[in-house]
């Protein structure tokens, strides 16, 4: 039946669970994998999800209005996200973000009408992070919604991403598998899940060379929008039984297996997240069970990057 929507971003949610098939054989997994497919948002991420739950829990609030300025720091999709709402509701942004995220995420932003400040690439998301708080001490009448701290990040996750994965699944989900960036996404479904399936189990992921949730110590790596080099104030390390930590290397292999033996277009976290999936689904005890992992965005978003930089763009010879 025809449905016509007031703007984009009431098409927000209801993303598909898809079997990884293919991969999953190549790799002799004996579990079954579901990729929540997270890239059929509007504007192709998980972030789509939080972007539009931290303005409206602001507006809601009474802590943002026309003339406010957000300011939010971001590793990209999250950016894009407010960006995309900011755009439909006339509302005015800044963004910062280490400058080693993609160029294809930089131009969207600026596309999108936000305003773009790069900070040192090393120094990762928490250079980011302080250079968003210096300048909302420079800007009167700004505002920062801050996605590590916001409780609407993982309630938007609780009142949506979960309740579609127990819907599809019909209640019958063994095990989640996300990387955790601000941690929203893991803590949400998890809180949900647990709550009505005592065994269900979390498995988090996160860069071996930046493994604070294992106890280490923060890293420079390139599996853009995970491991923010600290401990998010989102994440409820309480529902998380397991992290897995995965090499650079490993996510990008894994990524580019993915697309091009399942036809499926995963990024770089979302390679990393199907490392750790596989990891798990191989070990015998897991034979036969079902394992939803979380896909947060496609890898259209991260052509210019190391993970792709190998494909040949010129013409392929043929008989």
């Amino acid at each position: 039946m025809p449905k016509i929507y007031a703007d984009i971003t009431r098409t927000i949610g209801n993303t598909p669970l898809v079997r990884l098939e293919k991969t999953a054989r190549y790799h002799g997994v004996v579990a079954e994998i579901l990729l929540k497919l997270e890239f059929f948002n509007p504007l192709s991420s998980v972030k789509d999800r939080v972007g539009v739950a931290m303005i409206e829990a602001a507006i809601k609030e009474g802590k943002l209005g026309p003339d406010t300025v957000i300011i939010e720091p971001t590793s990209g999709n999250t950016g894009i996200a407010l960006a995309f709402v900011a755009a439909a509701r006339g509302l005015r942004l800044i963004l910062t973000m280490p400058e080693t995220m993609s160029v294809e995420r930089r131009k969207l932003l600026k596309v999108l009408g936000a305003k773009l400040v790069l900070t040192e690439g090393a120094r990762g998301m928490r250079g980011a992070v302080e250079k968003a708080w210096e300048l909302q001490r420079m800007i009167p009448n700004s505002i920062i919604l801050d996605q590590f701290s916001n409780p609407a990040n993982p309630e938007i996750h609780r009142r949506t991403t979960a309740e579609e994965i127990w819907r599809d699944t019909d209640g019958r989900v063994d095990m989640l598998v996300a990387g955790v960036g601000t941690g929203g996404t893991i803590t949400g479904i998890a809180e949900v899940i647990k709550s009505r399936n005592p065994a269900f189990r979390a498995i988090a992921v996160e860069p071996a060379r930046s493994p604070v949730l294992s106890g280490g110590q923060p890293g420079a790596h390139k599996i853009q929008g995970i491991g923010a080099g600290f401990i998010p104030a989102v994440l409820n390390r309480n529902i998380i039984d397991e992290v897995i930590q995965v090499e650079d290397e490993d996510a990008g292999e894994t990524a580019r297996l993915v697309n091009r033996l399942d036809g499926i277009p995963v990024g770089i976290s979302s390679g990393a997240a199907i490392w750790a999936a596989i990891q798990i689904g191989r070990r015998p005890e897991n034979e036969g069970k079902r394992i939803v992992t979380i896909v947060p965005s496609c890898s259209e978003r991260y052509l210019s990057t190391w993970v792709f930089e190998s494909v040949d763009v010129g013409s392929d010879p043929v008989p």
